[in-house]
């Protein structure tokens, strides 16, 4: 039997029927937003405008401020709309557009998450090669091949999604347009499609998993020769980037390593890659980092004259 998609557009449950937590929230997301935008602004700014563009830990981070700063405001100032909206709802071709941005730019931030734990790996257990293989070039070519494989990912998610027929009900029981939620609306057998929607974000997830696992994984057999300072000094390098993956990576992988089910955790699994990492990570990379200091108070020095 042939389906149409006579939907032209969703509604959006959101995180609350209530208008007294939904104001709340309104709230409390407004000047997480705020934080969102300034915190990872601060950062590629302090990290362009000086001498520590040119060393690849913060040439990535740069970058990986830049997707977080993108990645959230594909999802965030909706949700801040609809928080005090009576009616919550999105159009078709702006739910289809919300759910490719979302994966691309999330994609991207996992394989620069990825590029960034290959750095540490090389600076810890090749320190004396660490300039010639991450020269410049290198990369540029991982900050390409990141946003190439974003692409690939978030293609294949809104491929899948797009080619489905959605003849009603149209209630999308989360904030935002993700596959699993549109799958539970499709008019039609999506147990194949399913597969490969956990096949798409499962390759994706496991690899850079694997990566990053191995990468750590030598990074601590290597250090534990070193004396005790130096490996603490060794160890203190990655303990940013540790955090910052465990944040954007367990309820990432919670929600999308599993078979294409929804439940009603997920939309509190997904305020923490979406909108509180994004957050925390400006506050995680300069809290413990001299030279993210320094470079932020020299603009700060810049745009006040201050001496």
């Amino acid at each position: 039997m042939e389906y149409r998609n006579n939907v032209t557009e969703f509604i959006l449950l959101g995180l609350s029927q209530t208008a007294e937590v939904e104001a709340v929230c309104f709230s409390v997301f407004l000047v997480c937003y705020i934080a969102i935008l300034v915190g990872n602004l601060l950062i590629m700014i302090s990290v362009t405008c000086s001498q520590l563009i040119h060393q690849p830990m913060y040439f990535f981070l740069s970058y990986l401020s830049l997707s977080d700063l993108c990645y959230t405001s594909t999802v965030t100032p909706k949700l801040i709309v609809d928080l005090l909206a009576t009616r919550k709802s999105i159009s078709y071709n702006g739910c289809m557009t919300q759910l490719f941005t979302m994966h691309f730019f999330g994609g991207i931030e996992v394989f620069i998450l990825t590029g960034m734990a290959y750095d540490r790996y090389v600076a810890i257990c090749k320190p004396l090669h660490y300039t010639v293989i991450m020269n410049k070039q290198r990369c540029d070519a991982m900050i390409a091949a990141s946003c190439a494989g974003g692409f690939l990912h978030s293609f294949g998610q809104f491929l899948l999604a797009i080619l489905l027929p959605y003849c009603g009900p149209n209630e999308i029981d989360h904030y935002f347009c993700d596959v699993y939620p549109l799958l539970k609306l499709a008019c039609t057998d999506t147990s194949r499609i399913g597969f490969l929607v956990i096949a798409n974000s499962g390759v994706m997830g496991m690899v850079t998993l694997v990566v990053l696992l191995i990468s750590y994984g030598v990074i601590l057999y290597t250090v534990r020769r070193y004396p005790v300072e130096n490996r603490r000094k060794a160890l203190s390098t990655c303990s940013s980037h540790i955090t910052v993956v465990v944040l954007f990576f367990a309820p990432l992988l919670f929600v999308y390593i599993r078979p294409a089910t929804t439940f009603p955790e997920d939309k509190v699994f997904a305020l923490f890659y979406t909108i509180i990492a994004p957050m925390l990570n400006p506050l995680i990379y300069t809290l413990r980092n001299m030279e993210m200091k320094n470079a932020i108070k020299t603009l700060w020095c810049r745009i006040t004259g201050c001496q």
